[in-house]
């Protein structure tokens, strides 16, 4: 089967187009800058095809068509943490899915869609509200959809995961009072090899929505002293941070282009963020990766790495940030 990967250069694009390759498919990968991904892919999908796709221009059914010509199924894992230029939330998270969807409909594609767990129409983030509507215009488009929604995500080479295990470091760890909400963090290869296996399964109302979270169900404390264990065994002072003052931060950094920490993560991280049924396993045939169980070999050295800020990033795609 011939699949392309929307966002295929990203964290989650290119496991999912290597699990894909793994399994036998013949992927091509979507992108921004097919030529100058800012990290070299892996080598299992570097000789795969690539197309230069701007998802701000592809706002309506039509211009698909070409996009999509040759492909059987469609992974879109397009996603954007800040808006930036022309690339709006809107554009990426909502109107360009929408199109994408009829366009899947009027041809008959397999379409995976990967959004976020914790979506709620209470929000107030347009990240959030964005990648509802999103949701909703694939869900009503009448495409042969999966709308696949994953917890917080951990694995090597993710940009929220860099910045997590970063300050994860940090011998005091600030929370924000509020962040209360339990995360089912999961590795990025489960994830990845999970969609692999819906793009090949015939769409049925059972994998129409797709939930899937790790083994187990931690708070945002209790996720960064797991990052921290890693390294060391002396515990973080841990320090509560006003609601209020964790929102003008979240803010803030919105601004600033700082971080991953965003108003949108700071609105998830105060409820759950787990699976109501976490259909993994039953994708798989077997248990979820425990926490850090590939990391030391990803890394390639067992001894911390040294205490480094990750680079910033202004508005680039993501691979569907979660958090």
């Amino acid at each position: 089967m011939k699949v392309l990967v929307l966002g295929g250069a990203g964290f989650i694009g290119r496991h999912v187009a290597a699990a894909l390759v793994e399994r036998g498919h013949d992927v091509t990968i979507g992108t921004r800058a097919p030529w100058r991904t800012r990290r070299p892919l892996p080598a299992a999908i570097a000789s795969c095809e690539r197309r230069e796709i701007h998802f701000e221009r592809l706002t309506a059914r039509a211009a698909w068509h070409a996009v999509l010509a040759g492909h059987e199924a469609v992974v879109n894992a397009v996603g954007i943490l800040r808006p930036h230029g022309k690339a709006t939330y809107d554009y990426v998270h909502h109107l360009a899915p929408a199109a994408l969807a009829a366009a899947c409909r009027f041809s008959g594609r397999r379409l995976v869609h990967i959004s976020a767990l914790g979506l709620s129409e209470h929000a107030r983030s347009g990240f959030l509200t964005s990648k509802l509507a999103g949701e909703r215009a694939v869900t009503t488009s009448g495409a042969p959809y999966s709308i696949v929604r994953p917890s917080l995500l951990d694995g090597e080479g993710g940009f929220g995961t860099r910045w997590l295990c970063w300050f994860a470091r940090w011998p005091v760890h600030l929370i924000p009072a509020d962040a209360c909400g339990r995360i089912a963090v999961l590795h990025v290869k489960d994830l990845a090899e999970a969609i692999a296996i819906l793009c090949e399964k015939p769409a049925r109302a059972q994998w129409q929505e797709v939930e899937v979270g790790g083994r187990v169900a931690l708070t945002m404390a209790e996720y960064l002293a797991t990052l921290r264990a890693r390294h060391t065994a002396r515990r973080a002072v841990r320090i509560s941070v006003p609601g209020w003052l964790a929102r003008i931060v979240s803010h803030l950094c919105d601004v600033a282009h700082f971080s991953p920490f965003s108003f949108g993560h700071l609105e998830l991280l105060r409820r759950d963020n787990v699976p109501s049924v976490n259909l993994l396993p039953e994708l798989l045939g077997r248990a979820p990766l425990p926490l850090g169980v590939l990391w030391r070999s990803e890394v390639g050295h067992a001894a911390p790495v040294p205490l480094r800020r990750p680079a910033l990033k202004r508005g680039r795609w993501l691979g569907t940030p979660t958090a």
